[in-house]
């Protein structure tokens, strides 16, 4: 069992019960998914560029990536219905408490800069999203090894109610919010 799972179970449950009087412990929030997700609009003139994507992001997360296709076509952006355009990758259970014990403190503390992540970016939902810049950031990627920095995007999805509870649930397992 990971870390940050023992941590959920001993500290951050029965802390959550206590703070928000919940009567059944199926009422407390847990993290449910984590999606990563790297868009690459360069893979429809360069095949290439999708093969490094998938290869990045199976090394960061630990799993293999799904191939993501566009939706619908766009003119202006030269693209075709069907065409492969990123890659995304949803962890469940134990790769998903290692990924974030990685992501908040490894990765994170890593940036440039850095001063903590926002605290607003819930949606409403109690699912929070987080922008990446680089995949540098994360140490299993080699500086040498990769042709361009790319961006991503971190979406955690709680069985929480609301962004305070979510927030709440973050906060405890070490997500580093800006104190505002």
């Amino acid at each position: 069992m990971s870390t940050l799972k023992q941590k959920y179970v001993n500290e951050v449950a029965p802390a959550l019960m206590k703070k928000f009087g919940y009567k059944s412990p199926m009422q407390i929030p847990k993290i449910d998914k984590v999606i990563v997700n790297v868009g690459a609009g360069e893979a429809r003139e360069n095949a290439k560029v999708l093969d490094a994507v998938v290869s990045d992001l199976a090394q960061i997360t630990g799993q293999r990536p799904v191939i993501t296709k566009a939706q619908k076509s766009v003119a202006n952006f030269k693209l075709r219905q069907g065409m492969p355009i990123g890659a995304k990758v949803t962890l469940r259970a134990g790769r998903m408490y290692e990924f974030l014990d990685r992501l908040f403190n490894i990765a994170l503390p890593r940036v440039r800069d850095f001063r903590g992540i926002n605290p607003d970016a819930f949606d409403g939902r109690g699912n929070y999203s987080l922008g990446l810049k680089e995949q540098l950031i994360f140490p299993e990627i080699d500086f040498d090894k990769i042709d361009k920095i790319r961006g991503m995007n971190v979406v955690i999805c709680t069985t929480a109610n609301t962004d305070e509870e979510a927030r709440a649930l973050l906060e405890m397992l070490g997500a580093p919010f800006t104190k505002a």
